[in-house]
């Protein structure tokens, strides 16, 4: 983890409310995990609470990355405005996906849903290097809010569903999960918790299912406590999904 003010190189609008913006900086050399995320202090006096964004996408040759978000509140609002300029940016930080068990030739099922499916293209990315066949399923409230399908479809088969059916199935994102022709040897997902329940559901009895919970954090390094959740096996113990998380294997923490 270090901190670095960071080079806007580019800032695009992917869907209302969502944004893509580009960094550049020497901190690019120390991300190479998918799943992790950025601790980004928005310039102003009056916020003083750094926000977490996921690491959308690393390129080590032009020594950027790029993350997604949507806006949300006042400090997401400031940062979409931003298209020129530095930010203070603290990380890479979590202990994202882990992929070094998986070999050439196995097969990989991405599920995301909304804002939860950026960081999952660096780690669909990586997979497709190492040989890993990839199936993307992804859940957005309508095509309005959709981003970056073919981005993803250009690493493996991509399926879609919408809750109001304007874009592939109609439907919760569990709607697709018979749509897939194999059993996967390992299962990747990042969004809401109904989304995780159901994935834990359909797939908890693989070895290899990998969870990335979204939660409210304030330190970001596991100093606070905000962002507590209790543990499965014993709810009187608890994680931090700051640094123990954001991504757990599924059956670990209560969803």
């Amino acid at each position: 983890m270090k901190q670095e003010m960071m080079t806007i190189v580019d800032q695009i609008q992917l869907a209302p409310d969502i944004y893509e913006m580009t960094l550049k900086g020497a901190l690019v050399n120390q991300m190479s995990v998918p799943g992790q995320f950025l601790h980004i202090r928005i310039p102003s006096a009056d916020l003083l609470m750094r926000r977490p964004i996921s690491i959308h996408e690393i390129d080590q040759t032009t020594k950027t990355c790029k993350m997604i978000y949507r806006v949300e509140g006042q400090g997401t609002a400031q940062l979409a405005k931003l298209t020129t300029g530095t930010l203070d940016v603290l990380g890479p930080l979590g202990n994202g996906f882990s992929i070094d068990d998986l070999n050439a030739g196995q097969t990989a099922y991405i599920i995301g849903g909304g804002i939860g499916i950026p960081p999952l293209y660096e780690l669909s990315k990586q997979l497709v290097k190492k040989g890993i066949t990839v199936y993307h399923l992804f859940g957005f409230a309508s095509k309005t809010v959709s981003y970056h399908l073919d981005k993803f479809a250009q690493l493996g088969k991509t399926r879609v569903a919408t809750d109001d059916g304007s874009l592939g199935e109609a439907g919760l994102i569990s709607v697709l999960f018979d749509s897939l022709p194999t059993c996967p040897d390992a299962v990747f997902s990042c969004g809401n918790n109904g989304l995780l329940k159901a994935v834990e559901q359909q797939y908890g009895t693989l070895t290899d299912v990998q969870l990335s919970l979204e939660a409210r954090m304030a330190c970001g390094v596991g100093a606070c406590y905000a962002c507590i959740c209790p543990k499965q096996d014993n709810p009187q113990k608890s994680v931090k999904v700051c640094d123990e998380g954001p991504i757990f294997k599924a059956g670990v923490v209560q969803l």
